[in-house]
């Protein structure tokens, strides 16, 4: 499950997933938010990610299809993406591939939120 987070700066989007991640919150929370900000031509996303992560199949299809459509069909949209967590596989991930997202990704602790709504909103 994911929730949106309300105290974003001006312009930014944020998600924190507290549960696992369902193919239904991509459908109904992520892309619709990431889909209005590429169409206005400036995605700044802040993704945190504690501990109890894990993703469901449909979540896994859904982020595929949603790279697909709005990361590479909006490449020039993406500006900066802030990846929030203490979880060590991910940040290895994001630090090791993250070169093949659009825009800049940068990881954070979540120790370090604030400073990556700070990162994100420049």
């Amino acid at each position: 499950m994911v929730e949106r987070i309300e105290e974003m700066p001006a312009g930014t989007i944020g998600f924190k997933v507290v549960s696992d991640l369902t193919g239904d919150d991509y459908r109904e929370q992520i892309e619709p938010a990431l889909a209005e900000a590429a169409e206005q031509g400036d995605v700044r996303l802040l993704f945190e990610i504690d501990s109890n992560f894990g993703m469901d199949a449909g979540a896994v299809l859904e982020d595929a299809k949603t790279g697909l459509k709005l990361g590479l069909g909006h490449m020039k949209a993406w500006k900066r993406t802030a990846i929030v967590t203490d979880v060590d596989w991910i940040r290895k991930a994001i630090k090791a591939f993250g070169f093949m997202a659009p825009g800049e990704v940068q990881v954070f602790a979540l120790a370090e939120v604030g400073a990556a709504k700070v990162w994100i909103a420049e």
